[in-house]
């Protein structure tokens, strides 16, 4: 199989599972918050999930990476079933561990993240999901490593019903908050009791082998304040505007985050498909070349739904939710971009996971993070949630910015000029929607359009190419 087609049935198979996980859950963001007596409540669950994030990440240690990447450095079975099996009793110890810790400091953890120590049974809840979550990424991973897409289509499609089906019940009968993360946990366990069944012949006690760890550590122990910065990037916003402004305040962000992040479908499509590409490909000469050209087309894909989302969003709110999530809109362009940025710094970053030197993401990812802090400090507190949403994307803007600028020094990527143009056009544009507050449809839609036809007449010659291939394959059949 050729590359183009690996990378494609990658994104669209593994992505097409990612995005029904995604799906599904977006899809009841409206039904959830109408079962809810106030955004106060959503506000909580949504805080739960930070807690979750950031404990798994520590969990965790980069070692689901880390595996990956030593999983395809041999063709020899029994050598990649040692690497999977010392990876997942590593990661059971440091989540047992992980999770103790939170029930045992339960009440300060309460009162850093809901600003209120009462809250400490959400928090036991967050220590079981840890657990689980951060043993089922290990567990599931060999399904992945293996391509086996028709499992994961239907795991992914199986997680978010079975949670639901739980949440609705519990929100009926008025357990608002503990619906969500009870059920996140319900569905979290059956899914992981079926990966152990696919997969146990990947995972023995017996197999572990510390010297394997300690391999994996070397690229995994770099990668952990990557994740943790990723957390600050995702989440540090929520407590920042709980503190700041109230936990009825984080459920109308979150809400806003949640729709601006459909683009979590693009994002969600390009890393299920992303990373098995990357390392099939990592030793193949045109690396650079390859990893380029994904890269160029996945920015005009993020620049021009964004473009498109912005000019309908606050539509979009009005349609589906209540009064009280209205101003949530605003939010939702730059927190749209957000992910698709993320996107395209990890295809970047990718480049120095494959030369095995992660420190750089490290460096890279602190400044953007720190940038962040900073403007969540002087923006929430002047224009509300906007200024965190703002915060998010110019902290990803400085990241992928400064990641470009190393990988051309290094020349491991390389920037078209018609990327630049393209780039540029993008900025000018969504600068004139928000003058318009987003919301003259009139302006924002023909500006969209006209982006649209504009990469299209700059492309025009390889889209024209790609159709003559199309062509002359079918024709050849």
């Amino acid at each position: 199989m050729n590359r183009a087609k690996l990378f494609i049935k990658n994104f669209l198979v593994y992505g097409f599972g990612g995005i029904i996980s995604k799906l599904i859950p977006l899809i009841m963001v409206p039904i959830v918050t109408r079962m809810m007596p106030d955004s106060f409540y959503y506000g909580l669950s949504d805080l739960s999930n930070t807690i979750i994030s950031f404990f798994s990440a520590i969990a965790v240690m980069g070692m689901y990476d880390a595996m990956y990447r030593m999983f395809f450095e041999k063709e020899d079975d029994e050598y990649k079933k040692d690497v999977c099996s010392s990876a997942f009793l590593f990661t059971l110890i440091t989540s047992v561990f992980v999770s103790v810790l939170l029930v045992i400091i339960q009440e300060p953890i309460s009162q850093l993240f809901y600003s209120d120590p009462q809250y400490g049974n959400l928090v036991m809840l967050s220590a079981i999901s840890v657990l689980v979550g951060s043993t089922n990424s290990i567990i599931s991973a060999p399904t992945r490593m293996q391509n086996k897409s028709g499992i994961f289509l239907i795991t992914n499609t199986l997680s978010p019903i079975i949670s639901y089906s739980v949440a609705i019940p519990l929100l009926l009968n008025g357990f608002y908050l503990i619906a969500l993360p009870l059920s996140s946990i319900i569905s979290a366990v059956v899914l992981e009791t079926i990966f152990y069944v696919l997969n146990r012949k990947w995972f023995s006690i017996k197999r572990f082998n510390w010297n394997y760890v300690k391999a994996m550590l070397k690229i995994a122990v770099p990668l952990l304040p990557n994740f943790i910065i990723y957390w600050v990037f995702n989440s540090s916003d929520r407590i920042m505007i709980g503190n700041m402004l109230g936990n009825d305040q984080v459920g109308i962000y979150a809400v806003g985050a949640k729709f601006g992040q459909i683009s979590q479908l693009i994002y969600t499509a390009f890393a299920g498909g992303w990373q098995y590409f990357a390392f099939t490909v990592m030793r193949d000469k045109d690396n650079t070349q390859v990893v380029s050209k994904v890269f160029e087309i996945l920015a005009l894909i993020s620049f021009a739904t964004t473009l498109i989302g912005t000019s309908i969003c606050k539509w979009g709110i009005e349609l589906l939710f209540e009064e009280e999530y209205y101003s949530s809109y605003i939010t939702i362009p730059y927190l749209y971009l957000a992910p698709l940025l993320l996107m395209l710094f990890q295809i970047g970053t990718n480049q120095f996971l494959v030369i095995k030197k992660t420190w750089p993401n490290l460096l890279i990812l602190s400044i953007g993070a720190v940038s962040n802090i900073v403007l969540n400090l002087l923006l929430i507190p002047l224009i509300g949630i906007e200024g965190a949403s703002i915060a998010t994307l110019v902290g990803y803007c400085l990241s992928i910015l400064l990641c470009v600028i190393v990988l051309l020094k290094m020349k491991l990527i390389e920037i078209s000029w018609r990327l630049l143009i393209s780039i540029g056009l993008f900025v000018a544009l969504f600068v004139v929607m928000r003058i318009n507050a987003f919301t003259v449809y009139l302006i924002n839609i023909p500006l969209s359009i006209i982006y649209l036809l504009i990469i299209i007449a700059l492309y025009f010659r390889d889209i024209k190419k790609i159709f003559e291939k199309k062509k002359l394959n079918k024709d050849s059949s």
